[in-house]
């Protein structure tokens, strides 16, 4: 190992911790430069192509499905999810399992339904936003375009009536045309109830043409009393709209049974692959996916593909001879209740936040199980040669590297505390057509397009582990004293 360059600093104010005084001049270590060593590389074009033969992720995705199905967020069903992933960890050979404690308010649903009565009585396929609390409204509809058309809404304009909020959500590689429409989704609500509506129906954040609703978590701002809130299928919202513009009023009824009921533990399960040299073991790369799912479909693309790519691709790197385990520990986490607000990725960075400098990197699996075509981080400077040395791995594969992407929404928590991120993007073309619907389910996995994504957290997990040297994480620094 070679020494660290050193160069010469003037130094003005409080020192930075790496750097030592002296006479008004400090030295300041720079980072050297992250490589991958030639070997490492070797190794991983082989595991590369193993993986692409392996069948473990489907199998590990067909277990969850199966054997568990949906998994809501603190239903028996996510318990025996837990008992499940625990169980496979093990089964697939990690050397450490356990399992950490995430606490959560309890969302229930027990029935829903939607209709349109008066003259033109007929049903409507919806389904309850995570969130909602229940209650039963018949009242005229008003339709606007989009959020901001509702947002401008004066207050009480809508008194004894419901909003309808008919936002047509965009098709897109990156999943971009979400963001305008989950925020229906979360801020709707809260500017129908401002407006004094008594309760909320959108057109489903979703880009399908199916009588399948698409659920999601919702919430209501302080001081505001929660109201009834649903989403339409596609089908149905076009439908409404199409009544609406007839002229007369159209009336609408709602009635869901569903809300809060308590609170509920669950738990991250992380495995562990033990890093091979004994200095750097303390040091991890993270993957993962989170294990929770709606309860509408059985969770397959949201997100069993995530769990199963991971599962796997640590399990992979677990296979390889002593020889050629990476120097650093593969950790591997099924995190707990993403869907209703990252509570298992807040509770893990509650955890591990001391230790932001130990993870070399984090990544998550959460956007379906779409061919990987991209890729990115946000490494340090120090760390390029070995970023583009990783990028050169993952070309086989049909993957670029673009300057885009994030970190994942469970490791979001922990790249927010100063972690490295790394982002593998997965084509999302067709990902919401069936996300949070009846629709997510495992035939709308292609296995070859899994084993793919299995493969590139394979070399990107184990070319990050072998580094010789970071990739740039560390503590953020404490905010200024106002």
């Amino acid at each position: 190992m070679r020494s660290s360059p050193i160069r010469f600093v003037l130094v003005a104010g409080m020192l930075a911790s790496s750097t030592i005084a002296l006479s008004g001049i400090a030295l300041a270590a720079e980072p050297r430069e992250t490589r991958i060593a030639n070997e490492a590389l070797a190794n991983v074009a082989q595991l590369r192509e193993r993986t692409l033969q392996d069948k473990t992720a489907w199998q590990v995705v067909e277990s969850l499905t199966t054997e568990v199905g949906p998994r809501l967020a603190g239903s028996e069903a996510d318990a025996r999810a837990v008992r499940w992933a625990e169980a496979t960890f093990k089964a697939l050979g990690y050397d450490k399992v356990w399992l950490q404690p995430v606490g959560f308010p309890k969302w229930v649903r027990r029935s829903e339904r939607g209709e349109v009565v008066g003259a033109n009585a007929q049903p409507l396929t919806l389904t309850a936003l995570g969130g909602s609390p229940g209650g039963t409204v018949e009242a005229e509809v008003v339709r606007f375009a989009d959020l901001a058309a509702l947002e401008a809404a004066p207050a009480g304009s809508l008194a004894g009536r419901i909003a309808f909020v008919d936002y047509r959500m965009e098709r897109a590689r990156d999943g971009s045309g979400y963001g305008p429409g989950s925020r229906v989704r979360s801020r709707g609500p809260s500017a129908a109830i401002r407006a004094g509506a008594l309760a909320f129906v959108m057109r489903s954040a979703g880009t399908d043409s199916h009588r399948n609703p698409h659920t999601g978590v919702t919430r209501f701002d302080d001081g505001l009393t929660p109201i009834p809130s649903a989403a339409l299928s596609v089908p149905d919202a076009e439908q409404l709209s199409r009544l609406v513009a007839l002229g007369p009023p159209v009336r609408l009824r709602v009635a869901l049974d569903c809300g809060w009921d308590g609170t509920a533990e669950s738990f991250n399960v992380i495995g562990e692959i033990t890093g091979s040299h004994r200095k750097l073991r303390e040091e991890v790369v993270v993957i993962g996916g989170h294990l929770d799912s709606w309860d509408l479909g059985t969770g397959a693309i949201d997100d069993g593909a995530g769990i199963a790519i991971t599962m796997a691709a640590g399990h992979l790197i677990g296979q390889l001879p002593k020889a050629q385990r990476p120097a650093r520990t593969i950790r591997v986490i099924a995190f707990a209740n993403e869907e209703q607000g990252l509570y298992g990725g807040k509770a893990y960075t509650a955890q591990y936040k001391t230790d932001v400098a130990k993870h070399q990197l984090v990544a998550e699996s959460d956007f379906g199980a779409g061919r990987i075509y991209a890729f990115n981080t946000g490494a340090a400077a120090h760390a390029a040669t070995a970023v583009a040395q990783i990028a050169e791995a993952l070309k086989p594969l049909g993957i670029d590297t673009m300057a885009k992407g994030g970190a994942g929404p469970d490791v979001g928590p922990i790249a927010a505390e100063g972690a490295a991120w790394a982002w593998l993007g997965q084509d999302g073309t067709d990902y919401f057509d069936l996300h949070h619907t009846p629709d997510d389910t495992l035939d709308k996995i292609d296995p070859a397009a899994l084993a793919q994504n299995t493969a590139a957290y394979a070399v990107f997990a184990y070319l990050a582990a072998s580094a010789d040297g970071g990739f740039g994480s560390a503590p953020k620094p404490a905010p200024a004293a106002p």
